[in-house]
Order: structure tokens, then C-alpha cells, then sequence
């Protein structure tokens, strides 16, 4: 058991983390889980799918999973639901025009203050002679 109370605080902060982190592992576990599922009782697999990157893609932003192997887990699930031949929803995208980005009104710079720095130039040590 620490003695420093920096430990202590320390060891509480670490145990409120691994109870999130482990919350957060066992929610993706369970989608993947539920997508495996899905594919062979032939039920909403696209859905499924969904539901397993989008955790996957959040215990990465927590975290709790390196970036390169969730991109690999979920090229894992996409190729299994391409084998077993889920049918992926595609996004609709709006295309309308009237859709334009409004820019912000810009801010004018800040003045900057200019401060009367002494010009110092050094003479050199040796002196110059004079013709």
C-alpha cells in the first residue's frame, strides 16, 4: 500500500480507470460478438456490422485500443461479412446547392505593441586607424 499520498490518489485514479476501460472492452467484445452472431442466423448483419466498427472506432478514442489494430479488426469483420454476403447500406449524401459553408467573420489582428528597444552596438576592441 502506498505511503505518498500522490500514490494514493494515484492507485484511486488507476482503479476508476480500469473499470471504465474494461466497460469499454467488454461493449466492443460484445458487438463483435453480436455480429458473428448475426451472420449466421442470417438477421440484420449490415446493422451489426455498423454497431461493431462504431465501438471498435470508440474504444480507440478512449484509448483503450491502438489505432493500427482496430483498423485490422475491423478489415477482419468487413471481410467476414463480405464472404458471408451482407449487402452494406450505402450513405445517401444530400447534393444540393444551397449547401454552402458560411465563413466566419475574421477577427481583426491584434495591434501589436511596439517597444522602444535600445539599439546597442558593440565597438570593437581594436581601434580603427585613421589615414
Amino acid at each position: 500500500m502506498p505511503i505518498i499520498q500522490s500514490a494514493k490518489k494515484r492507485v484511486r485514479t488507476a482503479k476508476k480507470a480500469t473499470v471504465r476501460n474494461s466497460k469499454t472492452k467488454r461493449t466492443m467484445r460484445e458487438a463483435i460478438k453480436e455480429f458473428r452472431a448475426s451472420l449466421t442466423s442470417r438477421s440484420d448483419s449490415a446493422t451489426a456490422l455498423s454497431n461493431a466498427q462504431k465501438s471498435i472506432d470508440t474504444a480507440v478514442k478512449k484509448g483503450v485500443l491502438h489505432k493500427r489494430r482496430a483498423a485490422r479488426k475491423k478489415s477482419q469483420l468487413a471481410s467476414e461479412a463480405k464472404a458471408a454476403g451482407v449487402k452494406l447500406a450505402k450513405k445517401t449524401t444530400k447534393a444540393s446547392p444551397a449547401t454552402k459553408k458560411k465563413t466566419a467573420a475574421k477577427k481583426p489582428a491584434a495591434k501589436k505593441t511596439s517597444t522602444k528597444s535600445k539599439s546597442t552596438t558593440k565597438k570593437s576592441s581594436t581601434p580603427s586607424k585613421k589615414k
